[in-house]
């Protein structure tokens, strides 16, 4: 693959319904800043957790990004074809002592303290106030050993004396994180044998040379743990950009979860022009959708100041 300025950028989407106006905005900010930089637009369909993947709707996704003007400029990836490759990335990790298996379950992840020689993580009562999908900080429970147990899972080895992980967000600027306090030892595969998120972004992110992630808001928490990860393989980080999310009448995020509808695509110039509203960006109501997009590559070089490119 030719890339011009070195630029790789990809859009990521979980194949657990069609995209919708929010997925729409992500993709849309991937593919203009892609398109800003004149460098490659690559899209992967993240759907390594296969129970929650229905058959077909990757390729659902893929005909409304087309429908959309927005068309990846190479072979699409399917994390589902990639076990191989998440593997030999484990395997790596676990000779190099930065992994270990758990016996943990979810529940008594919930009620563990955390072990001896650990600093002090969130209480209890903090763990309980977490939202029911997000994931409990790990305690450290299997780190010296299973005592017993049987392995079910793996997990990153945080090392005592790793310092908070820092990056720089395009948009938010500097950030922060404590992946030890905020999250401790994070899951690499599941119990059910399932690959986690965190693992499998990091290993294809590296694997296509992308160079640039560009993802909504509600994502910009996994970036610390995904650092850690690149560090211990050996990998290059990319530069990030977290874009704002659409939201829904309950004040949540838009997701399938609270009602998010699929994207018609009777007037995909209208959902665009919804899309760059949302990325504050001009949309025309007169102009047709190639544009529409031509219009916004240019207002987005200009909100980000991207020095202009040649065009592929």
């Amino acid at each position: 693959m030719t890339v011009l300025n070195g630029y790789i950028g990809r859009f990521a989407p979980s194949p657990t319904g069609p995209l919708h106006a929010g997925s729409l905005v992500a993709a849309l900010a991937s593919w203009l800043d892609a398109r800003a930089h004149g460098g490659h637009w690559l899209v992967r369909i993240e759907d390594a957790d296969r129970p929650r993947c229905p058959a077909g709707v990757g390729a659902r996704q893929l005909q409304q990004l087309a429908a959309l003007g927005l068309i990846p400029d190479a072979q699409v990836w399917w994390q589902s074809q990639r076990d191989a490759a998440y593997a030999v990335a484990l395997k790596v990790l676990i000779d190099a002592g930065n992994a270990y298996p758990c016996g943990c379950t979810r529940r008594e992840v919930q009620g563990a303290v955390p072990a001896s020689g650990r600093a002090p993580l969130l209480s209890q009562a903090a763990n309980d106030q977490l939202p029911a999908d997000q994931e409990r900080v790990y305690p450290g429970t299997c780190r010296q050993g299973l005592h017993g147990k049987s392995a079910r899972a793996w997990r990153f080895r945080i090392a005592t004396d790793t310092p908070p992980v820092r990056w720089l967000d395009r948009g938010a600027g500097p950030q922060q994180q404590d992946v030890a306090q905020a999250v401790g030892d994070f899951v690499l595969r599941r119990a059910d044998g399932l690959w986690a998120y965190q693992l499998a972004v990091v290993v294809d992110d590296a694997a296509q040379g992308v160079t640039h992630v560009v993802r909504g808001q509600d994502l910009a928490d996994n970036t610390a743990r995904q650092v850690l990860l690149q560090r211990a393989l050996g990998l290059p980080t990319p530069q990030y950009l977290h874009t704002p999310l659409v939201i829904a009448s309950d004040g949540k995020k838009l997701s399938k979860q609270n009602g998010a509808q699929p994207l018609e695509l009777d007037d995909p110039a209208g959902q665009l022009r919804a899309a760059l509203c949302t990325l504050g960006l001009p949309a025309d109501r007169r102009a047709a959708l190639p544009e529409l997009l031509t219009t916004a590559i240019v207002a987005w070089r200009n909100l980000h100041k991207i020095q202009a490119s040649p065009q592929r």
